[in-house]
């Protein structure tokens, strides 16, 4: 019984595995069926350790010098964060950040021009602290690197001339040099109205100061507001400038007197006073193409103004020593021009020689102006020549010397050839050629008439 009990367990172990081998055969062909569009993809491990984001090595530093300096380059470099480590520190470093932050926001002109904050955190480690300091920028890393560093009043002229010939919306100076905000406003109008030709629009400025309250050096902030984009503006300081070099190659005659006169009627032809805007301009340097030089030149129509700037970038590309006189005519903004012939200063009012004649505006005395016209004489030349409008268009006819001969006959002046004829045109003392600013001859003195 025994044996039979073991064959019989025996026989049944034998059946239990071929059934289970079989079901597994019958799995493993339906599993096959059912995963045949799938593939397991197995990646290796890699045994390297990952790599850490690059970090720059930290800078020591030990004590508040050392912290504002690097502070300061992070500044200079227009670099928003930086790292330290400190294994001893002479100092609180957290009260140390905040003196450096009130430093340079407050008292160094370039923080005070471009940082809108400094902030920093400290952390203890087992044998050194490390400070990762940030820094906000309210100026643009370009507007930076924009600061033209000055040292001279002439250099300054220089570069504000260049700026607002190219109509730039902004420029921004470093100088040692006290200059108050008025002196720069007052340089940026002076520009304007000494260089027409080049600059088309007087803008509105406003500077600002880095730091306010002063220091050894500044840095200023002159921001210029026109009433078109600067691309419109340029479109229009190119167009002036072709039409002053067109006008002025028109300017005819045998001395100065009667170029200045030409340029004077022709200036009258191209243009004419445009009384409506003149009345509604209230104050000098109006952003009005009216009071212009292009508004003369170019689109023909001017005011007083309009046509003195335009007068000047005429006498100007001629080399004519003139000015712009800004004043009132009437009670009226207005304004007209001084130049310097043989020696002799005058007015001369374009405008008013387009409504009332030439001949009423033309090489006029300080006299001859104060009835109508109130300026501040003290800034201006004095005006007192001896030419006149009538000495230029209608010379005095030579007298005639020596009595009649026979037959009625009138003697010829003496060295005259018998055949030639008196002109009656007086000797400007030019050799019939054009004197202009720096040229000195003989008789460049002697007035006219």
């Amino acid at each position: 019984m025994v044996v039979e009990s073991g064959i019989l367990q025996m026989s049944r172990r034998i059946l239990l595995i071929a059934a289970l081998i079989t079901a597994l055969m019958v799995a493993s062909s339906g599993c096959a069926t059912l995963l045949e569009d799938y593939k397991l993809e197995v990646t290796p491990r890699s045994t390297q350790p990952e790599e850490r984001p690059h970090q720059e090595p930290a800078v020591e530093i030990t004590g508040y010098d050392e912290l504002k300096e690097e502070i300061m380059g992070l500044v200079v470099r227009h670099e928003s964060s930086g790292r330290m480590v400190a294994y001893t520190y002479d100092g609180n470093i957290s009260d140390d950040i905040t003196r450096v932050r009130q430093e340079i926001m407050k008292e160094d002109p370039l923080g005070s021009y471009a940082v809108a904050d400094i902030s920093g955190v400290t952390t203890r480690m087992v044998t050194y602290s490390e400070i990762v300091v940030s820094v906000t920028f309210k100026r643009t890393e370009q507007q930076v690197e924009s600061i033209v560093n000055v040292s001279t009043l002439r250099y300054l002229r220089t570069e504000l001339l260049r700026v607002l010939s190219e109509c730039h919306d902004a420029a921004v100076f470093r100088t040692s040099l006290q200059i108050t905000p008025e002196a720069i406003l007052w340089t940026v109008e002076d520009l304007y109205y000494q260089n027409p030709r080049s600059i088309v629009m007087l803008p509105v400025t406003v500077v600002g100061i880095f730091p306010g309250y002063g220091g050894e050096e500044r840095i200023y902030e002159l921001r210029f507001g026109y009433p078109d984009e600067s691309s419109i503006l340029r479109h229009y300081a190119a167009s002036l400038a072709l039409y002053v070099r067109s006008n002025a190659e028109y300017a005819r005659g045998d001395n100065d007197a009667e170029i200045l006169l030409s340029l004077a009627e022709n200036l009258i032809e191209a243009s004419y006073f445009n009384l409506y805007a003149a009345r509604s301009i209230s104050a000098h340097g109006a952003q009005n193409l009216a009071a212009t030089a292009y508004g003369a030149l170019v689109s023909g129509r001017a005011s007083g103004e309009g046509f003195a700037m335009a007068f000047k970038a005429l006498c100007d590309e001629l080399r004519f020593e003139c000015f712009v006189v800004l004043g009132q005519l009437d009670g009226m903004i207005h304004a007209w021009n001084i130049v310097s012939l043989y020696g002799e200063n005058y007015h001369i009012d374009v405008a008013m020689g387009d409504l009332d004649g030439i001949e009423t505006a033309f090489l006029k005395t300080d006299e001859d102006m104060e009835e109508r016209y109130v300026w501040e004489k003290e800034s201006t030349v004095r005006c007192n020549g001896t030419l006149t409008y009538e000495d230029i268009v209608a010379p005095e006819e030579p007298e005639e010397s020596g009595d009649s001969g026979e037959g009625g006959e009138t003697a010829e002046p003496e060295g005259e050839d018998s055949g030639g004829e008196a002109t009656g045109t007086p000797d400007y003392g030019t050799g019939g050629e054009n004197v202009r600013q720096g040229e000195v001859t003989e008789d460049m003195s002697r007035p006219l008439g």
